[in-house]
């Protein structure tokens, strides 16, 4: 058995040209293996980016699994928006999350994997138990 792992490509449509979205994707499309959608509600973040309208829209136009990064506050709310788009890996960040463990289940429970996120400053320590 083979116990390599192979790398994944996953561009980030936040380096796109936002005029030429759809334009800049289809040129990157071929060559990766997930889109990287980073979702910022300016509150946990300062910037401001996408939501589940954009991406419904994607999702009928590009061929790969969508990987949503949530840097939002209460990403409680934004889990079945993201999910009912068909966006396939949902990441959170543990420092917005009161409940991590009920927020990774509650991923998985849509059928999506889950991923959780932390700050340069966090430590390692505050994701241990969900590990």
């Amino acid at each position: 058995m083979n116990n390599t792992l192979r790398i994944k490509i996953a561009p980030s449509i936040l380096a796109a040209d936002f005029s030429r979205l759809l334009d800049d994707i289809k040129r990157v499309e071929k060559e990766a293996d997930l889109l990287h959608i980073d979702i910022m509600d300016g509150h946990f973040v300062p910037n401001i980016t996408f939501g589940p309208g954009l991406l419904r829209f994607l999702k009928g136009e590009v061929n790969l699994p969508f990987d949503v990064h949530l840097m939002v506050d209460y990403p409680e709310r934004w889990i079945e928006p993201f999910a009912e788009v068909g966006c396939e890996f949902i990441t959170v960040h543990v420092e917005a999350a009161s409940h991590l463990d009920r927020l990774v289940n509650f991923i998985k429970k849509r059928g999506r994997k889950a991923g959780v996120a932390l700050n340069p400053t966090t430590p390692e320590s505050a994701v241990e138990y969900i590990i």
